[in-house]
């Protein structure tokens, strides 16, 4: 059973009377994403797990010296984020105001997220071995707010919550502990091991490109980023990050194509004031 399903279980156990429906997430932003999305689980809810699961992280990687270890990636990437949050209330008003986090975790793994409610974490293999600018951190961050914003997470939990209900399994049935630390666990590894789709990927490509150029930052480093995650990818085992952001040639053509559509955000940003 899927990390998924089992934070699922959890979340029916406890959480039965508090379920939503279907809801339309709206954007205004130039690149367009509106669908309708199942929405079993409220935001406050998963915001709430998110926060117990990055608190774990953080308690852990710095048990172990391994959280922001190297001040300069830190201030590198903080710096990123303080530049793209404030773009983000062009996709929705609220999330300016966030409890935003970014930290960075000493680690060769290829990876980074943000989970629900803007808390961010960087793994250092993803910069250093990659080499990346602060234009391709930016994409990176950028892509990885979208799936936030969009509540990719969110939707996904409700889609395994429907089918859990749908087969009569609940948390009792798997002898699931309900207490905080149970939720913790089950939420940080179910927020940061989703397998996306490809149309979330294409949702979180579109947004993220436009987040990083409102913010100046020069959007055909998505180009750039996701040639060298395509020949980090030939090296062998995959790297994590793209064992749920997969890379390939077609998405590079892709966000090439969002490129007519993204540069004159980038061009308004940089223009003296």
């Amino acid at each position: 059973m899927t990390t998924f399903r089992i934070f699922a279980a959890i979340l029916l156990g406890t959480s039965l009377g508090t379920l939503s429906g279907c809801a339309t997430t709206t954007t205004s932003g130039a690149v367009g994403a509106d669908r309708s999305q199942l929405m079993l689980v409220s935001s406050e809810q998963l915001e709430e797990m998110a926060a117990q699961g990055y608190a774990k992280l953080k308690s852990d990687a710095a048990g172990q010296g391994a959280l922001n270890g190297d001040p300069a990636m830190l201030q590198r990437v903080r710096a990123v984020a303080s530049r793209i949050e404030p773009q983000t209330a062009v996709f929705r008003r609220d999330a300016p105001g966030w409890k935003w986090e970014v930290n960075v975790l000493t680690s060769n793994e290829l990876n980074a997220f943000c989970m629900p409610g803007g808390k961010i974490m960087f793994y250092s293999g993803l910069i250093n071995q990659l080499r990346l600018t602060d234009d391709e951190i930016a994409i990176v961050m950028g892509h990885e707010i979208a799936h936030a914003l969009r509540e990719h997470s969110r939707e996904h939990l409700s889609q395994a919550i429907a089918a859990q209900t749908a087969i009569g399994v609940g948390a009792a049935l798997l002898g699931l502990g309900e207490g905080s630390a149970g939720l913790a666990n089950a939420g940080y590894e179910a927020l940061i091991a989703t397998r996306f789709s490809r149309s979330d990927e294409s949702e979180a490509d579109r947004i993220g490109l436009e987040l990083a150029a409102r913010a100046g930052y020069n959007p055909r480093a998505g180009v750039t980023l996701w040639q060298k995650m395509i020949a980090a990818n030939k090296g062998g085992q995959p790297p994590l990050f793209l064992s749920s952001h997969p890379a390939d040639a077609t998405r590079v053509q892709e966000i090439e194509s969002l490129l007519p559509t993204v540069m004159p955000l980038y061009q308004a940003a940089n223009r003296p004031r």
